[in-house]
């Protein structure tokens, strides 16, 4: 069993916090709440302690790991070169939920990086996170704190659900605000170029780099048939496979009009639940399904249309709280905001998805 430490998050106890830290310093690995969601930490300059994190995920070597600092002045030693955009973003974004790919230095192990020349780097803002990383006086990596192609964990029963008994400890602060992972933007190529949508929007990033871009999402992802796994290739950045924070549960994802998403929507569940099927939907508070209320149907609503950030930092729990309520699938509507945080939620859920249905 693994043990869990409950923190709060407003005033961290010094005495916990210490003890986190002396884990992480002697090789262990620590599942510690960010703002976006629960990481698994590791000494990032311990190869031993970074194979015990991709043991723990069952995570593939070609997805990178990022390292976390407390403060912007760490990240000189891990890299090889820091661009003046480093400065500037530092001091509009960090403390936040902003990865930056930098070149990395020799110091880095090459199995945080994928065995890149690039390293993933940010400062998170959460209050314990913060701490940590300043106690622990080491730069510490920390990807998801789930099973390889699960749900991010928001919460830390969902750390249990499926890391208990893989680390040798759990600290409990509450649900995370923001609910996806960090924005990550390349600054080693000539244009800016954000590889992973979250948090921070490229509107934000363009106030501070006009020319920054966003990299095509889910370009791999196939329409109206199965998903694609996994390849070989390494990556700059986590979150980047065609399949990736996926429910055990089969996801449909539905996309158009919101009339045609959710009257579809009722008619698939119920010729579901006909054959006997238990069914999870994931809605919008607004949504109207037609369906009469049954055992086998989970209806989990993430919040307002117009409320994207309350629909990020529900989504994942709302995915697990189906799985476990023993949904044999899952149909869920999209929220296709072009723009913000809606930009981040389309992209995990085009990446959670198995099949993806366009409706009028």
């Amino acid at each position: 069993m693994t043990d869990v430490l409950t923190l709060d998050p407003r005033r961290p106890d010094p005495a916990g916090i210490a003890r986190a830290a002396a884990i992480l310093r002697a090789g262990g690995l620590v599942v510690f709440p960010t703002e976006t969601v629960y990481g698994l930490g590791a000494h990032a300059l311990d190869p031993v302690a970074i194979e015990r994190v991709f043991s723990a995920k069952g995570r593939p070597a070609e997805d990178p790991l990022i390292v976390h600092v407390h403060d912007v002045n760490q990240i000189g030693p891990l890299t090889v070169d820091v661009p003046p955009a480093v400065a500037a973003l530092a001091a509009r974004f960090w403390p936040g939920p902003l990865t930056l790919v930098l070149h990395r230095s020799s110091a880095v192990p090459t199995l945080v990086t994928a065995g890149l020349g690039t390293v993933a780097i940010r400062v998170p803002a959460h209050p314990i996170a913060h701490a940590l990383i300043k106690a622990a006086a080491v730069p510490i990596a920390a990807p998801s704190a789930n099973l390889f192609s699960r749900p991010s964990p928001t919460r830390a029963e969902h750390v249990l659900q499926d890391l208990d008994g893989r680390v040798d400890l759990i600290i409990d602060g509450g649900p995370t605000e923001v609910g996806v992972e960090s924005t990550v933007l390349d600054l080693t190529e000539a244009v800016p170029t954000i590889l992973r949508p979250g948090a921070v929007t490229l509107e934000m990033i363009r106030g501070v780099l006009p020319d920054a871009r966003m990299r095509h999402a889910v370009e791999r992802h196939p329409v109206e048939q199965g998903a694609a796994g996994h390849g070989a290739a390494p990556m700059k950045s986590p979150g980047l496979l065609a399949k990736h924070y996926s429910p055990r549960a089969p996801l449909t994802l539905y996309e158009g009009s919101n009339s045609g998403m959710t009257a579809r929507i009722s008619a698939d569940a119920a010729e579901a639940l006909a054959r006997g099927q238990r069914v999870g939907l994931l809605v919008a508070t607004e949504d109207r399904i037609a369906l009469a209320s049954s055992a086998a149907l989970r209806i989990e609503r993430v919040g307002s249309e117009s409320e994207p950030s309350t629909v990020a930092a529900n989504l994942y729990n709302a995915l697990r709280v189906l799985d476990a309520d023993g949904a044999d699938l899952i149909l869920a509507r999209s929220f296709q905001d072009a723009s913000g945080i809606g930009v981040a939620i389309g992209d995990r859920l085009r990446r959670a998805a198995g099949r993806i249905i366009r409706v009028d």
